[in-house]
């Protein structure tokens, strides 16, 4: 936790009320063209018992891709908070059976983003089982994504930084053709081996694929959603929908803008760097 202490004096953090603390569905109407089963049902954000010690809460906001399952997840473990990803979320009620779980696979497929009610009822579930555990603060990863969404979110909880991780679209196309997951392990992996020379002023990129153990490699599956052309469409729209958000957070002075300068090994201290953390968090989480 002594990194998250010179953190959050670092960076002076505010933190909410619970007076502020209001219900995610009572902000959010009903959409006609998906139903809910009864385990989706519209969920109160729980109230925190001691709201003035709470962890930090932070957003990361990227194009699908760039890497904030990763990034995320790594600062999750450093600073020792639940990282939040809505895909991960969605994900697993795929895993579902049922009508509900054959529907959103059709909006997953073809490459549309989840409406924002299923994804506020799925995060509000999700925090109250992390109210259960005894979790605070967090890191979302993938919410929010519209400006509707990010008013909604205001109005339930404090975000204290948002996160946007900024890289090349055609990289990033390539990342996504790249990724491989276990279907024994469940392990994520990349097989794209980006090397982008600079020219025109542009500085050059490379990234080196993320490959798996002997023991995974012919278990290696592609996502139904990563192809080429779903890949575009996911790019394009998330492209028309992710300005307002920014300007939304950038407006109340929250947005930190990053720059991916390359892979894993050559970001991750970069990103530490621009949070205000130092060289001995950087080692603690260095593999």
């Amino acid at each position: 936790m002594a990194a998250l202490n010179r953190l959050m004096r670092a960076r002076g953090f505010s933190f909410y009320s619970t007076a502020s603390c209001r219900s995610f569905s009572s902000a959010v109407t009903s959409e006609p063209d998906l139903r809910f089963p009864s385990s989706l049902g519209h969920k109160t954000l729980p109230v925190r018992r001691d709201p003035s010690n709470r962890n930090v809460q932070w957003v990361f906001l990227g194009c699908p891709g760039v890497g904030k399952g990763t990034y995320a997840s790594r600062l999750s473990k450093l600073l020792g908070i639940p990282h939040i990803a809505t895909g991960d979320l969605v994900r697993e009620e795929l895993t579902c059976s049922g009508l509900f779980s054959q529907q959103l696979s059709e909006i997953v497929n073809q490459g549309k983003l989840v409406s924002d009610e299923i994804i506020i009822n799925l995060l509000s579930k999700r925090l109250k089982k992390g109210e259960i555990n005894g979790e605070s603060g967090f890191i979302l990863d993938g919410f929010p994504r519209t400006i509707r969404q990010a008013e909604i979110l205001e109005g339930v909880t404090e975000i204290d930084l948002v996160i946007n991780l900024k890289l090349r679209e055609d990289i990033l196309v390539e990342k996504c053709l790249g990724r491989r997951i276990c279907s024994q392990c469940g392990g994520n992996f990349n097989i794209a081996n980006i090397n982008v020379k600079g020219e025109n002023g542009n500085r050059g990129i490379y990234m080196a694929p993320l490959l798996p153990p002997a023991g995974c490699e012919s278990k290696l599956i592609t996502r139904a959603d990563d192809t080429e052309e779903v890949v575009k469409e996911r790019l394009r729209i998330y492209n028309n929908m992710s300005q307002p958000v920014e300007d939304f957070y950038r407006s109340r002075g929250k947005l930190m803008e990053f720059d991916l300068p390359g892979g894993i090994p050559e970001s991750w201290p970069k990103l530490l760097q621009a949070l205000n953390l130092d060289q001995e968090d950087k080692q603690s989480v260095a593999a």
